[in-house]
């Protein structure tokens, strides 16, 4: 049995350890907090949450353009050469030689050439004028494709005896040229507001046309 005397001690006791920041359990006092412990493992993964909702629809996009790829052939050389060994036409009016060509592209143009020998004479003042058709038609793109010789009066006496044959060329573009087959042919006519002379051409000379056609 507790003697009177000793439990008034605890009782003095137990109400003292508050003031100095001891907590009691019961009639024992808490000892002093331990050393902290370890970090445990990680746990397991959870169980993968259910689907959220749709999202709500975007905005409209601006209308896009369409945009087509063109693929081309390669271009192609396309020429051709007719000749004559002494053409020796002596007309005035008319077609002095054709070639006939083909014609692959519409958007293309057409490189004529035509060389030979050229001679006008005359004993007053005198113009002719060689020039190409294509199908019967002067080029309009963008214009005829021409040469002229012109021979004034000069002296009566020296202009009955001028005979010169001169190898000279008439060359030039022609765009607009439909594609298929082009008669392309070399003619000799007068010059405007001039007289006509004697026109001879392809004298004892070779005379030739070239075609070639050429991409834009």
């Amino acid at each position: 049995m507790m003697s009177p005397l000793v439990a008034r001690l605890l009782l003095l006791v137990c109400l003292a350890l508050p003031l100095y920041g001891v907590e009691k359990f019961g009639s024992c006092m808490q000892g002093p907090a331990g050393t902290p412990g370890r970090d445990g493992n990680p746990g397991a993964n959870g169980i993968p949450g259910t689907p959220g909702i749709p999202g709500r629809d975007g905005l409209k996009g601006e209308k896009g353009e369409c945009i087509s790829e063109i693929f081309e052939e390669p271009w192609r050389p396309n020429y051709k050469q007719c000749a004559w060994n002494s053409l020796n036409y002596g007309i005035d009016l008319g077609k002095v030689a054709d070639c006939t060509f083909t014609k692959l592209r519409s958007d293309s143009a057409l490189r004529v050439l035509f060389s030979g020998s050229l001679r006008l004479k005359c004993k007053n003042a005198c113009c002719q004028r060689w020039y190409f058709t294509f199908n019967g038609a002067e080029c309009t793109g963008p214009l005829p494709i021409e040469s002229i010789i012109y021979l004034d009066q000069g002296s009566p006496e020296l202009n009955s005896t001028i005979n010169i044959h001169r190898t000279s060329s008439v060359e030039g573009l022609c765009e607009g040229v439909k594609a298929g087959l082009v008669d392309v042919a070399v003619w000799v006519g007068t010059c405007a507001d001039y007289p006509r002379g004697d026109a001879s051409t392809g004298w004892n000379s070779v005379s030739r046309i070239i075609i070639e056609e050429l991409p834009k």
